[in-house]
């Protein structure tokens, strides 16, 4: 059942939002959603300003806010708090009024409703995190920069119907309110009408937002509701993938579009790119003393949709609305417009023309593919440049191939969500072993692609552009890796990119711990005072032509940050969290940190300058830098290295390990599948038999496939038994030697030698494979599909056939160690001798993410002891 589904996903959420002492945080829920609601695009940035206000007596509350990029949108934050009640049941979890959301948005309207009448003013403290807003709303200069003002209700309740014989998922919309502002401009009193929009983020959208991994919510417009009238056009063309139509649009069409969905209208690599906020001059001249020649003198719109409701009436056709409307030519002449009449210029002149291209009767890639092209073809002549921000990006392909190959020295790996809810849909059709992939993976290791580009580029001068966050800095990140915009040349993506990616993370991810979060915190400014105090660091070593770059290897071979580094860096982050409120030239810290001019500042002043001149900064760059022509060295050696890219196998080894009946019990379900699809899964099932490679076009269908029963049936997942993990496991003991190799600089061909001598000593069968296999490593080829099910011997005999169970029940002289562990857990899983919580116990030490002591091992023996007298045999 869905809801169940939805549930599960809440649980999730909610355990991703504790804080270091296990308590939900607020803020941190909005960290855990904020990002799917720009997936979704409704915002542009998954930054946000904490402003945390409530009052009871009152009935006011707030949780955050931020202003879209162009300026012109105050998004204001609420969080039900009923909602993340760790005692809450599925009944209670169940809303079915729009009451119920009724009287959680008026919280939020009341609070707006007093601040922009100054009510709020004489009644906060200077020092409360909630000043800088209410300030914002009671001022002049903020009732004329707002003309909307959109509220979210994040709420982890499931909105549905009970009309039926069970409770179905349901959607509730609010009306949109305008009201009626003064405010002072030139000593002159004006008025304007403020948009207020409702909406509710709740458990229905997020999941949705999860399995649809990533993609932007389909924006309708309905020009007879909106406008009261329908776009009338002429057909251009019809062809076997769209539709093309001809339209003139008047200016004011445009301008209430875009008051009404801001940047949603624009299709993403034209939105990332565009500065709102530096109208075109050229157009607005137009505008003002030729309105009439606009049409003539202007490209015009280049306008794609999936969908639309069109009627053919006397010789012309009338366009009622566009499903999945999106402006991929004209960006620039729509936003212009509309902040033309925003500074008060007549518009009701001026029309637009406008090509409407409506793709029909395609799969989910086709159009993909189309509405891409047609948005690169439209934009030729433009600055735009013409990166793939898709998470199919060849760039980010290889990132996720490293992710999937290449292990810390300890043996550990990272998770790279390419693709939102990756993760998700992975733990989700995981079985039985979906305990031990999240522990294999904790969240502190992933990284979805957004997270990717900040921590990546926080490392550089830029931390401005890092706290705006969203599509720009994602932008800035593609286009340094290819080449693109502003640079000359692409980066390599090779091992030592993926080395210093996971430094770059793990300083981040340290310095936000050190900052904290909640009431133990330095502050509110954590977003801000992390990137900026990291360009500082970069600052003063790799941005120095004359000084020590800072040693990003270190960090990766300590896999954390050793004691005198992090203590440097608290002094360095409290001393930035201070500069960013004396330097800001507004009393809103976060909102001016997103500005360069801040950096400048912070950059070169005297504070910064003293501190990085003192004996500390010297001692942390000598220990942790590296001369610039010895780290050129060090990376040129290892140009050389036939890097390895295993993931063909990895893909081919996750299919193969699912098994023949795993695909069988897919094939049963015959109603979700094309007779194309039927083809396909007959073709994975035959090269599971004669264990052969798959090609590259069927992992793609396995993949998809994945997704669409993720979608439509997850209970599908619940009823399949898993083969066993051999061959998984296989895959793992071999790219572990070869990384054990690389990390220490050991011949692989001789590893993989060794392994064979073993082998053969022991009577393993196919012994012999792992010569092959070693010395195809060391060319940059991974093993074939049948090399690891004849390597899978050693394993199969090492843990079988060689060893023998233990007679002996005195636990004490058992050698307790991750080996064991492991079993332990896997047994357990199954047999559910333990309760969860031991269980869990036992995993943290089998995965290394807690260290064993005496105390430990005691207990684990007392488990063990429990296990054996179960029926558990120790080998």
């Amino acid at each position: 059942m869905i809801l169940e589904e939805y549930f599960n996903y809440r649980n999730e959420l909610l355990d991703q939002s504790k804080d270091d002492e296990g308590f939900i945080q607020e803020n941190l829920i909005l960290s855990q959603v904020l990002p799917s609601m720009l997936d979704a695009k409704l915002i542009d940035s998954e930054d946000f300003t904490n402003s945390y206000f409530k009052s009871t007596a009152d009935k006011l509350k707030i949780n955050a806010y931020s202003i879209n990029e162009s300026g012109e949108r105050l998004q204001l934050f609420l969080i039900d708090e009923n909602s993340i009640d760790l005692s809450a049941t599925s009944k209670e979890l169940m809303i079915s009024t729009k009451a119920s959301y009724e009287s959680q948005f008026k919280r939020c309207t009341n609070f707006h409703n007093k601040a922009i009448k100054g009510h709020l003013n004489d009644e906060i403290q200077d020092s409360s995190p909630v000043r800088p807003l209410i300030s914002s709303i009671s001022s002049s200069q903020g009732a004329e920069q707002f003309d909307v003002v959109e509220i979210f209700l994040i709420t982890l309740t499931s909105t549905v119907s009970l009309r039926g014989a069970s409770p179905q998922p349901n959607r509730i919309e609010f009306e949109d309110e305008e009201i009626v502002v003064t405010y002072q401009k030139n000593r002159e009193r004006k008025k304007k009408d403020l948009l207020l929009k409702k909406r509710i983020i709740d458990l229905n959208f997020l999941y949705n937002v999860l399995i649809s991994q990533g993609s932007r919510e389909a924006l309708t417009v309905n020009f007879e509701k909106t406008f009261g009238e329908s776009l009338y056009s002429i057909k251009a063309a019809d062809e076997d993938y769209f539709e093309s139509y001809l339209c003139v649009l008047p200016a004011s069409i445009l301008s209430r579009l875009y008051k009404e969905f801001s940047t949603r209208l624009l299709e993403k690599n034209v939105r990332s790119f565009l500065q709102f906020r530096g109208v075109n001059k050229g157009i607005r001249e137009t505008i003002r003393k030729e309105p009439e020649k606009f049409v003539a003198y202007n490209n015009g719109l280049t306008i794609t949709a999936t969908d639309a409701d069109i009627s053919y009436e006397s010789g012309q056709y009338k366009i009622k609305s566009l499903t999945d409307f999106q402006i991929v030519n004209g960006g620039q002449t729509t936003a212009t417009i509309y902040f033309t009449q925003k500074d008060g210029f007549d518009i009701s002149k001026v029309k637009v023309m406008a090509k409407i291209n409506v793709a029909k009767e395609a799969t989910d890639e086709e159009l993909e593919e189309l509405i891409s092209n047609i948005s690169t073809y439209s934009n030729a002549q433009s600055r735009v440049s013409k990166v793939d921000l898709r998470s199919r990006n060849p760039q980010l392909v290889r990132i996720k191939s490293l992710s999937e190959s290449v292990m810390t020295p300890s043996g550990k790996k990272w998770f790279f969500e390419k693709a939102k809810g990756e993760f998700n849909t992975k733990l989700r059709i995981a079985g039985s072993n979906k305990r031990r992939l999240a522990k294999e993976y904790p969240t502190q290791r992933r990284f979805s692609k957004e997270l990717m580009a900040k921590y990546y580029s926080a490392w550089g001068n830029q931390p401005h552009l890092v706290k705006k966050g969203g599509e720009k800095i994602f932008r800035y990140f593609i286009e340094k890796l290819t080449g693109e915009g502003e640079f000359k040349k692409p980066i390599n993506v090779n091992r030592d990119f993926y080395e210093e990616l996971i430094a770059k993370i793990i300083l981040f991810r340290s310095l936000e711990k050190i900052y904290g979060a909640g009431k133990n915190s330095m502050g509110q400014l954590r977003s801000a005072a992390v990137p900026y105090s990291l360009s500082v660091l970069f600052m003063i070593t790799d941005a120095d032509k004359n000084a020590p770059s800072f040693d990003l290897l270190k960090i990766w071979l300590n896999e954390e940050l050793e004691n005198d580094l992090a203590a440097y860096l608290t002094q360095l982050l409290k001393l930035v969290n201070e500069l960013i409120k004396k330097y800001s030239e507004s009393d809103d810290y976060g909102e001016y940190s997103k500005k360069e001019e801040l950096w400048k500042r912070i950059s070169l002043s005297k504070e910064i300058k003293e501190f990085t001149g003192k004996d500390d900064t010297k001692k942390i760059i000598d220990k942790y830098g590296i001369s610039k022509t010895e780290l050129k060295k060090r990376k040129g050696s290892n140009e050389n290295l036939e890097e390895v890219d295993f993931k063909s196998l990895i893909d081919n080894v996750l299919i193969h390990s699912n098994g023949i009946n795993y695909y069988k019990s897919i094939q049963s379900n015959t109603e979700l599948l094309s007779g194309s699809d039927e083809r396909k899964l007959s073709g994975l099932v035959h090269a599971i038999i004669n264990k052969k490679d798959i090609e590259d076009d069927l992992v793609l269908f396995e993949s998809s496939l994945t997704n669409k029963l993720r979608v439509e049936v997850p209970d599908f997942f619940d009823n399949i038994e898993r083969e066993d993990s051999l061959l998984y496991n296989t895959l793992d003991y071999v790219i572990t030697h070869y990384n054990k190799c690389i990390n220490e600089k050991n011949d692989v061909l001789l590893e993989f030698q060794k392994i064979e001598a073993i082998a053969k000593a022991k009577q393993v069968k196919y012994a012999s494979v792992f010569d092959q296999i070693g010395k195809k490593l060391v060319k940059g080829i991974p093993p074939k599909i049948k090399e690891m099910y004849y390597a899978s011997y050693i394993l199969k005999d090492k843990n079988i056939k060689e060893l023998k169970p233990i007679k002996t029940l005195d636990i004490s002289k058992v050698i307790i160690n991750e080996l064991l562990l492991r079993k332990m857990f896997e047994w357990d899983s199954t047999a559910k001798i333990l309760s969860p919580k031991e269980r869990a116990y036992i995993a943290d030490f089998a995965w290394g993410l807690k260290k064993l002591n005496s105390f430990h091992e005691k207990n684990i023996r007392r488990h063990l002891k429990n296990l054996v007298n179960k029926g558990y045999l120790i080998y």
